[in-house]
C-alpha cells in the first residue's frame, strides 16, 4: 500500500525562485526537495514560480492550472513500497505564449532572488565543437534585434534582467539544473555571450549582479504517459491531470555561490560545496553515459522498458564491464563516496521494477547527450589507446538505429532527435558508415581518423545489419 504525504498546511508560500521548464525531471526533483523544505516557516518565501517558454507547454499548464498548480509525485521504491506526496511548492505559473510580459515582470521583481533552469542539454544554444554560443541562429538573431518581444529562453532572461537593473531589483542567481558538465559556467557562457552581443551596459551589470553556481542533479523520471496517468490515479486514489513518478534515489550537489539568499535546502538533503566536478563527473560518467550505452542495443533488441532490460544478463554484464573497465580509471572519487556502492546502487536503479523507466527516453536527443556523456571521455580512452570496442559498438547502435529505424523483430519506429542539424541527416542517409562519424554529435573527438575504432566500429556495422544487435552483443561478451 503507498504511503500517502499531504500537506494542507501551507498556506503562506510566496516565490523567491523563478524556473523555467516545468517538465517531470524538475517537478520529481527541484520541485520535491522546496516542497520538503517549505514546511518551516522560516523558508516558506522560497515558494517557485514556473515559466513554460513553448506553444508545445500548453497541455501541462492547462492541467496545473485545472488543480491550482498541485499535482502528485510518486516516490518508486526499490523495495516495492511507494510513498505519494501532494506538491504545493509550485505556488505560480506563466506560459510566456500566452503573456510574454509577465515573464519578464517576474524576472525583473526583486521578490525573485533566483532563477533555476531545465532546458536540456541541447538548449543551450552552444557549437559542439568549439563551445561557442551560435549567434547567428535564426530565432537568437530575432531575439538580439527585437529586445522588447523575446521568444527565446536568452531573450527573455535579457531582457528581464534589463529591467531589474532599471528597477534596482538587485542582485540574482542563475542556477542550471540540466545534466551537463560544469552546467553553471555553460549557462553563463551562453547567457553572457547572448547579452554582450545585445547590451554591452546590461552585459556590465550582469558581470557584477549574476551568479552561475554549477550543480549535479540526479534522480531517474520516467515520461508519463497517458496510461501511467491512469495507473497512477487509481493507485493512489486521485483524480490528477498531471502526475509524476520517479525514483526513490534523489541526489542534489551545488556550489554554494548565490548572489541573493537561497533556501535552506541542506535541511532536506542537498549537499553543497565549493566545487562540484567530481560529483558531476561521476554521475555523468557512469549514470548517464550507461543510460547511452544501454539505451540503442536494447532498443533494437526490441525492449522497450529499461526494467525488462536489465533483466537481460548480456546487457547487464555489458554495462558493467564500461563502468568498471571503460570509465572507472577516468572517474576522480568524491571525497565520502564508495565508488563500488555507487555503481553497484546504479544496476539496482536500473533495473527498478516500480519506475519501469522506458527505453525510448533515453534514446531521445542523443546528438545533444553524446557530447556531454560519452565523447569526453572517449577521448580520452583513444589518447590513452585503451580498448575502444563497447564504445565503437555503441555507436554503430546509434547510426543503425538513426539510419534504419527497425529493430531486430522488424519493429519499425520513430526517433526523437530535434537538433540534429540537415547536414547530420545527410550524413545517416549516406551509406558510407564512416561519414557517419562526422555528425555533430562526435565533433569533440577525430573518430574517423582513428584506425583502432573504425576498425571495429566498421565490423559492428556490418555485424549488426546481417546478424542483429543480439548477436553482435553477445560476441562482445564472450
Amino acid at each position: 500500500m503507498n504511503k500517502m504525504y499531504c500537506n494542507d498546511d501551507l498556506l503562506e508560500i510566496r516565490a523567491g525562485i523563478l524556473h523555467i521548464g516545468v517538465g517531470n525531471f524538475h517537478r520529481a526533483h527541484q520541485q520535491f526537495y522546496t516542497h520538503m523544505l517549505l514546511h518551516e516557516k522560516d523558508q516558506q518565501s522560497w515558494g517557485i514560480c514556473g515559466v513554460c517558454l513553448l506553444p508545445s507547454d500548453e497541455k501541462i499548464v492547462n492541467n496545473l492550472r485545472a488543480q491550482d498548480l498541485k499535482y502528485s509525485l510518486t516516490v518508486c521504491g526499490r523495495n516495492g513500497k511507494n510513498e505519494v506526496h501532494k506538491i504545493y511548492s509550485l505556488c505560480e505559473l506563466i506560459w510566456g505564449v500566452e503573456d510574454p510580459d509577465a515573464v519578464v515582470r517576474k524576472i525583473a521583481d526583486d521578490s525573485i532572488k533566483i532563477i533555476t533552469l531545465t532546458i536540456t542539454e541541447g538548449g543551450y544554444n552552444l557549437d559542439k565543437e568549439t563551445g561557442e554560443f551560435i549567434l547567428d541562429d535564426e530565432k537568437i538573431k530575432y531575439d538580439l534585434e527585437n529586445p522588447a518581444s523575446p521568444t527565446t529562453v536568452f531573450g527573455f532572461i535579457a531582457e528581464g534582467l534589463r529591467n531589474r537593473k532599471v528597477k534596482n531589483g538587485g542582485g540574482i542567481t542563475i542556477l542550471s539544473c540540466d545534466n551537463l558538465q560544469h552546467n553553471g559556467d555553460t549557462a553563463k557562457r551562453a547567457f553572457t555571450a547572448f547579452i554582450e552581443a545585445q547590451d554591452k551596459d546590461l552585459a556590465a551589470w550582469v558581470k557584477e549582479n549574476v551568479t552561475f553556481p554549477n550543480s549535479m542533479v540526479d534522480r531517474i523520471t520516467p515520461a508519463t504517459t497517458p496510461e501511467d496517468i491512469e495507473r497512477l490515479n487509481k493507485m493512489n486514489g486521485m483524480n490528477d491531470k498531471a502526475p509524476v513518478y520517479c525514483e526513490d534515489f534523489a541526489q542534489w550537489v551545488i556550489e554554494d555561490r548565490f548572489m541573493a539568499g537561497r533556501p535552506a535546502w541542506e535541511r532536506v538533503g542537498v549537499e553543497f560545496t565549493d566545487d562540484v566536478t567530481a560529483f558531476e563527473n561521476m554521475k555523468l560518467s557512469l549514470l548517464n553515459a550507461s543510460h547511452s550505452l544501454l539505451s540503442y542495443p536494447s532498443f533494437l533488441m526490441g525492449y522497450r522498458k529499461v526494467d525488462q532490460a536489465m533483466e537481460n544478463k548480456d546487457l547487464v554484464q555489458f554495462i558493467r564491464n564500461f563502468m568498471d573497465i571503460d570509465i572507472t580509471p577516468f572517474v576522480p572519487v568524491p571525497k565520502n563516496t564508495d565508488l563500488e556502492n555507487y555503481k553497484k546502487t546504479l544496476i539496482e536503479r536500473f533495473a527498478n521494477h516500480s519506475v519501469s523507466d522506458q527505453v525510448n527516453r533515453l534514446c531521445s536527443d542523443g546528438v545533444s547527450k553524446f557530447p556531454v556523456y560519452i565523447i569526453p571521455n572517449l577521448g580520452k580512452m583513444i589518447k590513452e589507446g585503451k580498448d575502444l570496442t563497447r564504445l565503437a559498438f555503441l555507436i554503430a547502435s546509434y547510426r543503425h538505429y538513426l539510419k534504419y529505424k527497425t529493430d531486430d523483430h522488424r519493429n519499425t519506429f520513430e526517433v526523437s532527435e530535434p537538433w540534429l542539424t540537415i547536414n547530420d541527416e545527410l550524413l545517416i542517409a549516406n551509406e558510407n558508415p564512416l561519414d557517419f562519424l562526422e555528425l555533430s554529435a562526435f565533433k569533440g573527438v577525430h573518430l574517423k581518423a582513428t584506425e583502432q575504432f573504425t576498425d571495429l566500429y566498421i565490423r559492428f556495422v556490418q555485424d549488426i545489419r546481417n546478424s542483429g544487435i543480439d548477436w553482435v552483443l553477445q560476441s562482445i561478451i564472450k
